[in-house]
């Protein structure tokens, strides 16, 4: 069993979407090949990405010497309270916990939209009339962890309102993560493998830090900016875009700074992540 991966030589950036309906454009993803050369963006195979091709692009690749980083929270947080849904959910792992919202999402490509709807006020803040937010912020292990040592304010998946929410786009996130099945290993819920792909969480502005952009200014708009962030994470520049958005800049850098940091034993290894962590709400990575 690899305790650190060493046959990755590409590396994919997947910044997603909960978004309800089937076309989605703010979802990108970008890939690279091991060496220097930028990440391109993968155009979908029609507008707009939907979530459902998305998963039949990673079936596809179950194979190949890939790391795929999703921005997105596997988990709800568990140890804090015991439960990811108190009072609802017996279950006590992702895995299970994913089958069930799954069970409890008729939404369309592996939306998730209704499951937080349903469950408004109860388990998840959409707005005022479900009472005070204050209620509703409770955090994973890594977010603690990461917030502790000065990575900011986290987000909880239980807040499922404003710009900065990841409520909708973890829930749909983690339907596509349930029908995956065991296709492609998911980091640190499956061990790391010594071959094949690897699924694993990530956080765009982790990459963004990591390039020298400065808390509250992450967000790349122009070509000179992504290639100026990418040469700080030994990138070459990049393929001119059509069009610079947020989703495709957070793409590709992130894309670039998964091959940089790959090989970094205390990510693979963090010091805080205990086994039952790891069993029960998994890790970021790119959190030490």
């Amino acid at each position: 069993m690899a305790t650190v991966p060493d046959h990755f030589s590409q590396f994919a950036a997947i910044d997603w979407s909960g978004a309800k309906g089937s076309s989605h454009p703010g979802i990108a993803l970008a890939l690279c090949e091991a060496g220097d050369a930028a990440p391109v963006i993968v155009d979908p195979p029609g507008k707009a990405w939907s979530r459902t091709e998305i998963l039949d692009w990673l079936r596809a690749r179950a194979n190949t010497p890939l790391l795929v980083g999703f921005d997105f929270s596997f988990s709800p947080p568990f140890l804090e309270r015991g439960a990811y849904l108190p009072g609802e959910s017996v279950t006590t792992n992702p895995r299970d916990f994913w089958a069930y919202v799954d069970a409890h999402s008729p939404d369309a490509d592996l939306g998730a939209a209704s499951f937080l709807e349903d469950r408004r006020g109860t388990h998840f803040y959409l707005g005022a009339a479900d009472g005070a937010k204050a209620d509703f912020m409770h955090l994973r292990r890594v977010e603690a962890h990461h917030k502790a040592n000065g990575g900011g304010k986290p987000t909880t998946v239980y807040d499922a309102i404003g710009a900065a929410q990841v409520a909708k786009a973890s829930f749909a996130g983690m339907r596509v993560l349930y029908h995956l099945g065991g296709a492609i290993p998911v980091w640190p819920l499956d061990p790391i493998p010594e071959n094949g792909a690897c699924i694993v969480e990530i956080y765009t502005a982790i990459a963004a830090r990591a390039s020298g952009l400065r808390k509250g200014l992450s967000k790349l708009r122009d070509a000179a900016a992504l290639d100026t962030a990418l040469a700080a994470i030994g990138s070459r520049p990049h393929v001119p875009l059509a069009r610079y958005t947020d989703h495709a800049t957070d793409a590709i850098l992130t894309a670039a700074w998964l091959r940089a940091n790959a090989h970094r034993r205390e990510l693979w290894q963090p010091v805080a992540m205990t086994p039952e962590i790891a069993r029960t709400e998994g890790w970021t990575f790119g959190v030490p």
